[in-house]
């Protein structure tokens, strides 16, 4: 029943862009994770790679689900009759996505002018890793533009890996790739379809450039905010790791159980936090929250922390998942992967192959 339902959901949101029409010159993660977003939207892919083929087709698996149900055609992009193909496809098009370096396209005849002559209404999105030259960056901003970079070199130029910080202020190395697919996949599929839906009421398309590092820094809203807080509480700029979300309050953040596994508390209001203390049976502790004053410079927050994190000790992961299984007080176990393939959460996902989590509330009843 599950399954069927979440089928239906998904072909429910497979029409809302049938007949937009995308041809995808991008490579590895960035770029073919936008695609996909569209295509689960019902956009017709016409993915057009190398003679030599996607870097990410090495990797099997990434690719296919990168690109399941897109056109590929394979061209030489040195070849002037390459590059006429190329235009052809984008003759029809209503958008073009490319992840070169800046000025690659105008090397190849692809560049804005040119294509504008032959399809006016295009919307161009290039996926770069630091922006293009602008008169709005100095000298020295725009020698980056240039440079060539991944996943971890934009996520420690946008400050953004900083903030991934253990409980002693050790560097943490992530595995998951947030420039290319926050920074780079998701800022590209909002910035295309706001010039399309602009494209179609003016009947003037655009070139845009989404710069995964500097999308990177936009989205550091909470640091740069949560860090003031602290700063105004405490009289010091906080470390990530005791920022105001980064593991400073007692109520927000990870404690360590028997099994050397982990809970997340994310019990950040009052009553959540309250209702944590009964399940803890620490009723003692249900005043000694920041909503009553008890702000993370205090001895007492320090000290409630710290019995807090006992009592996690005490007991190993499936004895703490089994007690907040009914409490809805923001506690959650932390799951690996295989775990949460598992859970009936995410059980129906890999089994469509989408990469979105979107689902259908309602729709509008036509007569």
């Amino acid at each position: 029943m599950m399954n069927k339902l979440n089928n239906q959901m998904l072909t429910n949101m497979q029409d809302c862009l049938t007949g937009l029409r995308v041809v995808d010159l991008t490579r590895n993660l960035p770029g073919p994770f936008a695609t996909r977003l569209l295509a689960d939207l019902g956009a017709e892919i016409i993915k057009i790679e190398p003679k030599n083929g996607d870097p990410a087709r090495a990797f099997g698996s990434i690719f296919d689900a990168l690109n399941h149900g897109k056109t590929t055609k394979k061209v030489d992009f040195r070849d002037p009759q390459g590059i006429e193909t190329i235009k052809a496809h984008i003759k029809d098009a209503d958008v073009m996505l490319d992840s070169f370096r800046p000025d690659v396209l105008d090397g190849m005849g692809l560049d804005a002018k040119a294509l504008h002559a032959i399809n006016p209404k295009l919307v161009m999105v290039s996926i770069t890793g630091y922006g293009v030259p602008s008169s709005q960056h100095g000298d020295n901003a725009n020698e980056w533009t240039s440079k060539a970079g991944h996943d971890i070199n934009f996520m420690a130029m946008s400050g953004v890996l900083d903030q991934l910080k253990t409980s002693d202020g050790i560097q943490a190395m992530p595995n998951i790739q947030f420039a290319d697919l926050a920074g780079g996949s998701d800022t590209a599929v909002i910035a295309l379809l706001a010039a399309v839906f602009a494209a179609q009421r003016t009947g003037q398309g655009r070139h845009i450039a989404v710069s995964m590092t500097h999308s990177l820094y936009h989205h550091m809203v909470m640091p740069k905010a949560t860090g003031e807080l602290v700063k105004s509480m405490t009289g010091c700029q906080p470390q990530p790791q005791q920022d105001f979300l980064g593991g400073v309050l007692p109520c927000y953040r990870l404690y360590k159980t028997a099994d050397n596994r982990y809970m997340a508390v994310g019990s950040l209001e009052l009553k959540f936090w309250q209702g944590l203390c009964e399940v803890l049976r620490l009723p003692k502790l249900k005043n000694q929250h920041w909503q009553r004053g008890v702000l993370p410079n205090m001895d007492a927050s320090l000290e409630t922390a710290q019995k807090v994190a006992q009592t996690f000790a005490s007991q190993p992961l499936s004895y703490w998942q089994e007690k907040f299984a009914d409490a809805d007080v923001c506690v959650t176990p932390v799951l690996n992967l295989d775990e949460a393939r598992a859970h009936p959460l995410f059980a129906h996902q890999d089994a469509y192959q989408a990469t979105s989590g979107w689902q259908i509330i309602t729709m509008a009843d036509s007569k």
